[in-house]
């Protein structure tokens, strides 16, 4: 798989037609079917249902053209980099941010950087901790914010900030009454519980029920913080996420959760023994800089 092959196949499955792919891509149909059905013979797989007027992709299909697509990506930011390396302090920086208090943490860095280097532009990819890290692998991305914990052995880190979290709940829960300011770890005993997917933070709520001789209820594990809400809002449990999490409308509360560790925290990553350009390593060391910065203050 060359990647002008990967390119010819990217057009064709997002056409779905041989013949619009080939207008677009300024050859004639008969040597693009050919380029696809190599490709299918190299891989010894069928990439595409053929009807008689449009193409389907196969479950096949839908892996190369995600793969595809994260490798013609790459190449085309490889090579925007290595044409910057000769003329100073430019180019892109893609870097992935977990929800929650991630871009707000990231967003004065941003500015502050350009600021200093004004040719300089990010990509930010979001998604869960776990997403970020496999495209951290693939190397989709270098640089990351996560949430705590990571493999030290894969992974640089160093910490960038902190939140507590909370239980999202309709306000119709008696949880919700006034007088309770805090929800204690007892209090959630034997309730429904909606908790993020990672399995490193479903390990430390375990830790945090059994530290009070108990097991947690968990109903549903989801990466999405407003379909969790949703969730509360329909009363289908209780949703534990961190302070920033999105609250959606106003039947529903968030209310902390009693305890020095009852917390997230942040961690800019990237990968070991994996060289990065010259212009994201200034970026880590700018980040540094203000992450000491600001706790000095």
């Amino acid at each position: 798989m060359d990647l002008r092959t990967l390119h010819y196949f990217v057009t064709v499955a997002e056409e779905l037609n041989i013949t619009r792919a080939a207008e677009k891509l300024h050859m004639s149909q008969p040597p693009l079917s050919a380029q696809i059905k190599n490709l299918e013979a190299e891989l010894d797989t069928v990439l595409f249902i053929r009807g008689k007027r449009h193409l389907k992709l196969t479950e096949s299909g839908q892996l190369l053209y995600r793969r595809a697509k994260d490798i013609l990506g790459l190449a085309d930011r490889t090579q925007a980099e290595i044409l910057s390396m000769g003329e100073g302090m430019r180019g892109t920086i893609a870097i992935g941010l977990v929800e929650g208090m991630a871009p707000d943490i990231a967003a004065e860095w941003f500015a502050c950087f350009m600021k200093e280097h004004p040719n300089v532009r990010f990509r930010i990819l979001d998604g869960s901790t776990d997403d970020l890290l496999e495209k951290l692998r693939s190397g989709i991305i270098s640089l990351a914010v996560i949430t705590s914990p990571c493999d030290n052995s894969l992974l640089h880190s160093f910490y960038v900030g902190e939140e507590k979290m909370t239980v999202i709940m309709s306000k119709s829960h008696p949880l919700a009454a006034d007088h309770i300011r805090k929800v204690k770890i007892r209090d959630l005993v034997g309730e429904n519980l909606i908790v993020p997917s990672r399995k490193a933070l479903i390990d430390t709520i375990y830790k945090w029920f059994r530290s009070v001789g108990a097991e947690p209820k968990i109903v549903c594990e989801m990466d999405s913080y407003l379909d969790a809400a949703a969730l509360a809002g329909r009363q289908v449990g209780l949703s534990i996420y961190p302070r920033t999490a999105y609250i959606p409308n106003d039947s529903l509360i968030s209310k902390e959760i009693a305890g020095n560790d009852k917390k997230m925290e942040y961690l800019f990553v990237w990968r070991k023994g994996h060289p990065l350009p010259t212009i994201e390593e200034r970026f880590i060391d700018f980040v540094k800089g203000m992450v000491v910065e600001t706790s000095e203050k």
